[in-house]
């Protein structure tokens, strides 16, 4: 045992059997290496494709998706989604067809939030859409979000109306909650994009954008066309959005009947 302890020694001191083992272990680390990276480039791997053609700003449901395999060499570059699960429920842009057979693309799939139109998925049947112009200051530091719950306050000069019943005083500074618990569905900037669809970018929010029946659309509206009563809508946030049933929409019937006193409305025209 000694002696061949000795002689492996004096083998592995030899300058030339080291440089042959070190050029071996080199070529047989580059084959593997090699045929690995062959492998990789060549063995194909599992990709989401469209079933049927969607057209623009369209849901892409599971059953809208098939799976195909495709070299990787093939997908160098292209920018293409690999990941079912990032496909599954997300929409096409609103500017994009996916025609039938073709790959998901990231340029070509966003979340509902990015949707400039996302908001028509969103509120009841029978609903108006109304927009509430903001700003930072109205949105308190823009921390109102989609989902959020608010109440609509209104301050306006309270004036006394020829012919009317309101018998208050005269050029009173008159304010109270208007309607409550209204879900927000949008924020959006100037440009109609959704404030909180990229939070890497700070946008100003412009627009909130909620729905409400039309005969509390014709309320808000009333309320602001009334300039010679320097009136204003007020947004005021509420804890609605932290309970399991939040409470219905409704509005004051003091303030409601105030402003149908001053206005007028022509049935026929609705």
């Amino acid at each position: 045992m000694g002696n061949l302890g000795n002689s492996l020694k004096k083998f592995m001191q030899n300058k030339n059997t080291v440089t042959i083992i070190g050029v071996v272990l080199a070529i047989v680390v580059l084959y593997v290496a090699y045929n690995m990276r062959v492998k990789s480039a060549i063995n194909p791997i599992n990709v989401p494709y469209a079933l049927e053609q969607i057209g623009p700003a369209t849901q892409i449901t599971a059953d809208k998706i098939g799976i195909k395999q495709i070299p990787p060499s093939m997908l160098d570059g292209a920018d293409v989604i690999t990941n079912q699960g990032a496909v599954i429920d997300k929409y096409s842009r609103e500017d994009t067809i996916i025609p039938k057979g073709s790959l998901f693309y990231n340029a070509t799939v966003v979340e509902k939030e990015q949707l400039r139109s996302n908001i028509i998925l969103e509120y009841p049947k029978g609903y108006v859409l109304y927009n509430l112009a903001v700003d930072n200051n109205s949105t308190y530091g823009n921390s109102v979000y989609p989902g959020n719950y608010v109440d609509i306050y209104l301050k306006a000069t309270h004036k006394v109306v020829e012919g009317s019943t309101v018998t208050d005083g005269d050029n009173k500074m008159m304010l109270g909650r208007f309607i409550s618990n209204i879900k927000v569905l949008a924020v959006k900037d100037a440009s109609g994009a959704a404030v909180f669809s990229n939070l890497d970018e700070a946008r100003t929010p412009s627009m909130i954008i909620f729905a409400v029946p039309e005969e509390y659309y014709i309320l808000l509206k009333k309320a602001e066309y009334l300039k010679t009563y320097d009136s204003t809508l007020i947004l005021v946030p509420t804890n609605e959005s932290l309970k399991d049933n939040p409470g219905e929409l409704e509005s004051s019937e003091q303030l409601k009947n105030w402003i149908n006193e001053v206005t007028y409305w022509d049935e026929s025209m609705s």
